[in-house]
């Protein structure tokens, strides 16, 4: 390519038009200007020309210089792969020819569009690119070692991977040297850049960083108090994610390192402290955070509680000043969009219903639309997991602070204090009991205050204080508290309306069965707040309703609450789409109500099983469509089936038998077929746990399916995906208690998988407990096939079912265990103390299953003779003795 490609002046006019018309406000003028780029793509030297723009028209203004190489980058990002050789060529020579330009704007311009053509897997074709950038770096001119860098660090950003691979010979071994050297540049903006390239290589332990650690340290130890915010950042940044991976190195300079960082954490510059607050967080994670930071607490405390005042700029973008707002729509792009959590079949354990290993329901979430992690979230998230480090050596430095805050004469600072006051309750609940008597009342008070972001806070943090409430006398705490949350459901302001309603469902969880003397005043709230709820609110709200299903149960069976409930759920539920997104949390509601209401649901159930059979085969024609004509038909979102799947499995297990009929005239079962076959996870997940429910509730129009089905929840016992396999393996145990000895030539299509799980090291506790009930339950149906494998799963077996609620599941496993004792005695010889233990786990047995277990215990004893007996059971701990003789005189 010698000759110089040279733009033609009627095509270089037209472009230019194009430009100006697309930075028009219009979104017709955008819209035909899209449409004409397009077609221009077909040209090969359009991309040419957009490149001279950039670079050579200086006659023309900045923005549309930069433009002009935005829209190259979205060329070469879809259609890098067709520009002809001549093209890309003339592209990497202006691009590494221009990184120096004058204007700040244009560099950076040229860097994205380096970046982005080098993140095409054209690291390898330009090997230039990188000894070039290098160079460029030892320039006498600014701009040019500006821009250089500024190019070198997007590439690390996007490229780190491949940078440290063996494609391209190592060359991080002469950036990272070169970099540091640059730590000591006399312009900010260099130093910056150069901090920020080696940044990239800290977290995956980069060997070529490692062999500089130490330089690399020091370097930024000379650096920690420049006068550059955005310098200053970078090394709180480099810091922080060094006590992730280099702690070793940092441990000797800990206690400046502190020091600094503790300064860092007020610095002036809220970027600044932002990024240094992540260090407390980060520290509070290293198992040597209690012995380096003991020392600094009484330091410390203040500085994050001062951290968590709102700041004057998020008062005035949280609208802090408006308090009645109930009457503003919603901004449509302010709503998350919510994340449906499927259903996963569970065992209840002693003591509480059911135990929720992930709750991750009530984090910092009081000002989510602003910008979302801000110094005052960080703070509260720091002292949220120190207090669960030092728990009362944490409280002693803030209890003095709190008196102060909470009854501060600002509303800001007793904002602070509130919540102060909720971050610590989880780490410092024990020092704190003593204060609570005082202390609720005082936030039950500061619930009706004049501001509505105390208002908020108060929420929030009573809601992480509910279960000392609830352990309480009702009519002193948890009274008071349920009656002005639910004003507060119905406050003015919205944010408020939103907050009360997320503590409501939080009280729920903690009461349960404790609402059920005021659930028509509970009922009578939320059913008002429907008819008063924006857009937003209204998906909480439904949260909330669900919850509250949840939580009371059959209680909520009355005339007069499914008459209050039932009828504005219903209107919603026929104004909404099929197509609305609202469906989901709409549906998850109605699934909690259904079960809760069982036969009172009846009047309802029909439209409802009818629309989700729609919402399935709709979605799965949809996805037939997509399949088979990409470009023609959008992929559908399976979310909606997946919900409705659940809102069936809702259904079935809340009505039971009376579901048959509509079972019966809908093709359910063909559909759900082919939704067991899914390639999504979620949506097999939720199709067998509607197979399980619907084979306990009508198993007259399952068994006809079973050779179909059978074979696909064998395949889907892999235990990469949990959920997946344990509502598959629940499903099997289900099926093989209706099929009997008919389960015989299945259980080699699923036997050994489950046997390798149970023995799986690291198994999450729900799967391992699904799946010794199903392997119980396939001994109890088919003990010949199963009992020789006995040994091999007897001691997990025992194990993990000890713990679970004496319940029906647990009760079919137990049979089928003992029936596999007598079919294999051998196999439970070894691990008999094991069994010993299983048995004790049970409070009342049925008098059949009691008798099966006197006479293996009995068997056993008489088979090893009494002294053997007594020699074994002295190894049992005391409680284990007792119980066994006096339940089954051994």
């Amino acid at each position: 390519m010698e000759c110089e490609w040279k733009p033609d002046e009627q095509g270089l006019q037209q472009i230019l038009q194009l430009l100006k018309e697309s930075q028009s406000p219009d979104t017709s003028t955008q819209r035909s200007v899209q449409q004409r780029l397009e077609q221009l793509n077909q040209y090969p030297d359009f991309n040419n020309y957009l490149i001279f723009v950039l670079t050579k028209l200086k006659s023309e203004d900045e923005p549309t210089r930069s433009l002009s190489g935005l829209i190259l980058k979205n060329n070469v990002k879809a259609h890098y792969q067709n520009f002809p050789n001549g093209v890309s060529d003339f592209i990497k020579s202006e691009c590494l020819q221009n990184i120096g330009d004058s204007s700040p704007l244009i560099r950076a311009t040229v860097g994205i569009l380096i970046t982005t053509i080098a993140s095409k897997g054209e690291l390898q074709n330009w090997p230039e690119l990188l000894p070039k950038l290098c160079l460029l770096l030892d320039s006498e001119d600014y701009n040019t070692c500006e821009g250089a860098f500024g190019a070198l660090q997007k590439i690390c950003e996007d490229s780190a991977e491949i940078l440290d691979s063996d494609m391209l010979d190592r060359p991080l071994n002469i950036m990272i040297p070169k970099f540091l050297q640059f730590f000591k540049h006399s312009s900010p903006k260099i130093r910056s850049h150069a901090i920020a390239c080696v940044n990239q290589f800290i977290i995956s332990r980069t060997q070529a960083l490692m062999l500089h650690i130490d330089p690399f340290i020091e370097n930024l130890f000379a650096l920690a108090t420049d006068d550059e915010p955005e310098v200053r950042k970078n090394v709180c940044r480099a810091l922080v994610m060094l006590l992730e991976v280099r702690l070793d190195r940092l441990l000797p300079h800990m206690h400046n390192i502190i020091e600094y960082m503790l300064q860092r954490t007020q610095d002036h510059d809220e970027n600044v402290a932002l990024e240094a607050c992540e260090f407390w967080l980060t520290l509070a994670e290293q198992p040597v955070c209690k012995e380096v930071l003991c020392g600094h607490l009484s330091q410390l405390t203040p500085v994050l509680v001062n951290g968590m005042k709102y700041s004057e700029i998020d008062i005035i973008l949280l609208k802090g000043d408006i308090e009645e707002d109930e009457a503003i729509p919603d901004n449509e792009q302010d709503i998350r969009p919510r994340f449906h959590r499927s259903r996963t079949v569970a065992q209840q354990h002693e003591g509480d219903g059911i135990e929720d290993e992930e709750d991750e329901d009530d984090e910092l979430d009081d000002d989510d639309t602003i910008s979302d992690w801000n110094l005052r979230k960080c703070s509260a998230a720091a002292l949220d997991v120190l207090a669960n480090v030092f728990r009362e050596d944490l409280l002693m430095h803030i209890l003095p602070l709190l008196k102060e805050l909470l009854f501060h004469p600002e509303w800001v600072v007793k904002e602070s204090g509130i919540l102060v006051l909720g971050a610590i309750a989880e780490g410092c609940m024990q020092g704190m009991i003593p204060y609570l008597p005082e202390l609720i009342p005082h936030l039950i008070q500061c619930l009706s205050d004049k501001k509505a972001l105390v208002r908020s806070i108060t929420c929030w943090t009573l809601s992480r204080y509910a279960h000392w409430v609830v352990s309480q006398p009702p009519d002193v705490y948890l009274k008071p508290l349920m009656t002005e949350l639910l004003k507060r459901i119905l406050d003015s302001n919205k944010r408020v309306q939103e907050a009360a309603c997320s503590a409501f469902a939080t009280l729920e969880e903690e009461a349960c069965t404790e609402l059920v003397p005021y659930l028509a005043f509970i009922l009578d709230t939320l059913v008002f707040a429907f008819s008063k709820y924006q857009h937003k609110n209204l998906l909480i709200l439904y949260d909330a309703i669900g919850t509250l299903a949840d939580s009371v149960g059959h209680h909520l069976n009355k005339p007069e609450y499914i008459q209050m409930l039932m009828p504005p759920l219903i209107q919603k539920w026929n104004q909404l789409k099929d197509e609305d997104k609202d469906l989901f949390p709409l549906l998850e509601c109605l699934s909690s109500v259904a079960t809760a209401l069982q036969s009172g649901f009846l009047p309802y159930c029909e439209p409802v099983y009818q629309r989700c059979v729609n919402l399935v085969q709709k979605t799965l024609a949809q996805s037939m469509l997509h399949q088979s004509q990409p470009e023609q038909y959008e992929a559908p979102d399976k979310d909606f089936m997946i919900v409705a799947l659940d809102l069936l499995s809702g259904l079935a297990e809340g009505l039971g038998g009376t579901i048959e009929q509509l079972v019966a005239r809908s093709n359910i079962l063909t559909l759900m077929y082919q939704c067991m076959q899914d390639k999504m996870p979620e949506v097999r997940q939720s199709s067998f746990a509607l197979l399980g429910d619907l084979t306990k509730a009508c198993f007259q129009h399952v068994k006809p399916c079973i050779a179909d089905f059978m074979p696909i929840l064998g395949t889907n016992l892999n235990p990469e995906l949990i959920s997946v396999c344990n509502n598959a393996t629940w499903a099997i145990g289900e099926v093989s208690i209706q099929m009997g000895p008919e389960m015989q030539p299945y259980i080699a299509m699923v036997l050994h998988q489950l046997v390798e799980i149970i023995n799986r090291p690291n198994t999450p506790k729900t799967l391992l407990e699904n799946t010794a009930i199903t392997i119980g339950r396939l001994g109890y149906v088919c003990p010949q096939e199963v009992a020789p494998m006995l040994q091999q799963f007897i001691r997990p077996w025992c194990t993990c079912l000890r713990n679970i609620r004496d319940n029906e599941e647990k009760d079919s496993a137990f049979r089928g265990i003992c029936t596999m004792i007598s079919v294999n005695p051998g196999g439970v010889v070894q691990d008999f103390i094991f069994f010993c233990d299983a048995v004790a786990s049970w409070v009342n047995p049925k008098d059949d299953l009691r008798d099966m277990f006197y006479k293996i215990l009995h068997g056993f004893k008489n088979q090893v003779g009494d002294d053997n007996w007594r020699r074994f059971a002295d190894q049992f701990p005391m409680p284990l003795k007792e119980r066994l003789a006096t339940f089954y005189g051994v």
